[in-house]
């Protein structure tokens, strides 16, 4: 049979959104690669799945476009979080996901802000394979000359290293991220962000995300990327960050939580087969 979907985007990082509270979906991580496919399939950074929930307005799933289920995708949950709002003419849902509960606002035409919760700075929370300190980490990932600052390291319920460089677009990307996202001191893999300050309250970042690869935006990967220079003292506790896809606003807030700000928009309708 075949199963509804909206193509929708967050600041240009793309997804596959499936209505399951109707019947069960789960498909294999080959299904989930021959949706993400930009040739033969949909094309998705990432596939999502809106389930039913018992105290809360939905359960969601996430799927990075290798297959892999992952427990927090950020511009996913603003996408999410817009598509429950129309549903209900509310001003607020409430998300369960893997990482934990989630809760969505308006904040404006089209605009969605997310609470993300508190960042995970401890280093088994990220987690990493041995004790380090996640403010700045003294491993040795990669060796190249843009990488001359220890990185910091932060979970926003998937695991992220900030590199801080002195210019985003010239430092080779997809050669450092594909080989620290499998570096044996991260268990589960990670999300590579490369971060470059331009003012205390103003950050451009690039994101290999675990899995997908670099793409236009990553939600939780600009809420890393705030924690890690707030914690180095870069910016202060809240910044606007520069993607490709465009801006976000990212505040670590006096209780300790994450809130992300920023656009979500649909593309397109379809059916899966």
């Amino acid at each position: 049979m075949a199963r509804p979907f909206l193509k929708m985007n967050g600041l240009g990082n793309d997804f596959v959104v499936v209505e399951t509270r109707s019947g069960p979906f789960a498909p294999t991580p080959a299904d989930v690669r021959a949706i993400a496919d930009r040739t033969s399939g949909v094309g998705c950074d990432q596939l999502i799945a809106i389930d039913k929930a018992e105290d809360a307005d939905a359960r969601v799933r996430f799927w990075n476009a290798d297959g892999e289920e992952v427990g927090a995708c950020g511009n996913g949950t603003r996408c999410v979080g817009w598509l429950l709002m129309q549903s209900s003419g509310k001003d607020e849902a409430v998300i369960e996901t893997r990482a934990g509960r989630l809760i969505a606002t308006r904040a404006g035409e089209r605009l969605v802000s997310v609470d993300m919760g508190p960042p995970g700075l401890d280093w088994d929370q990220i987690p990493l394979a041995a004790e380090h300190d996640t403010r700045a980490l003294d491993v040795a990932l990669f060796d190249h000359p843009a990488l001359s600052a220890a990185p910091g390291c932060v979970s926003m319920g998937n695991p992220h290293v900030v590199f801080f460089v002195d210019d985003v677009d010239a430092t080779p990307i997809a050669t450092i991220g594909s080989a620290v996202e499998v570096h044996p001191l991260f268990p589960e893999h990670v999300n590579v962000g490369f971060a470059q300050v331009l003012a205390p309250d103003r950050i451009r970042l690039r994101v290999w995300e675990r899995g997908a690869g670099l793409t236009q935006a990553c939600g939780t990967g600009a809420c890393a990327a705030l924690v890690a220079a707030s914690r180095r003292d870069l910016v202060g506790r809240h910044a606007v960050m520069v993607l490709d896809g465009g801006e976000l606003h990212i505040e670590w807030d006096d209780r300790g939580h994450v809130i992300m700000t920023g656009p979500a928009a649909v593309d397109f309708a379809g059916e899966l087969p």
